[in-house]
């Protein structure tokens, strides 16, 4: 079976970028390392980069080889593979968790998404954003809202995806 990541978290980030990984999403990235459980301290790779513009995506090492066989398959030497290499191979960062659950997130990539504080790890399914937790208030929570205010008053999310019929 395979795990995913579901819910939103608040961390506490202290001044050496130090903050905990939820357990919900430490049992996702145990189960998508593939050295775990024999080594029992998780690792995952994070995105970053202008591109992701406000937040950083955090992958499982499973789901970023998968991500890894995907440019491989582009052609050699195109402009698609290029681009696809600087934007994810060149702007990701392998780490791992310490023994109490934490990551130490390097200063580069705290001041990219102006991470102090508080940060909000969304999940995303496959894998999970990290914010800082005010940016996140300040755009996605009145993104969704607005988008919500215009959906009928019986609105239901899985409208939004393709579910098979049932038997």
């Amino acid at each position: 079976m395979v795990l995913s990541f579901r819910g939103e978290f608040n961390q506490k980030v202290d001044g050496k970028g130090r903050m905990s990984i939820p357990a919900d999403f430490r049992a996702v990235l145990a189960d998508g390392d593939p050295r775990c459980p024999d080594h029992p301290l998780p690792r995952l790779v994070v995105l970053h980069g202008p591109h992701l513009k406000n937040c950083l995506h955090a992958y499982t090492i499973e789901d970023m080889a998968e991500i890894e066989a995907g440019i491989r398959r582009l052609k050699r030497g195109s402009p698609e593979r290029k681009r696809a290499s600087r934007l994810i191979l060149g702007k990701s960062w392998e780490t791992e968790i310490d023994k109490d659950g934490r990551i130490v997130l390097p200063q580069r990539l705290r001041q990219q998404i102006g991470l102090e504080g508080e940060a909000t790890m969304a999940a995303m399914g496959d894998y999970f954003e990290i914010w800082n937790s005010k940016t996140f208030e300040a755009t996605e929570a009145p993104d969704t809202d607005e988008w919500l205010e215009e959906q009928d008053d019986d609105y239901d999310p899985l409208t939004l995806i393709d579910l098979p019929d049932e038997v």
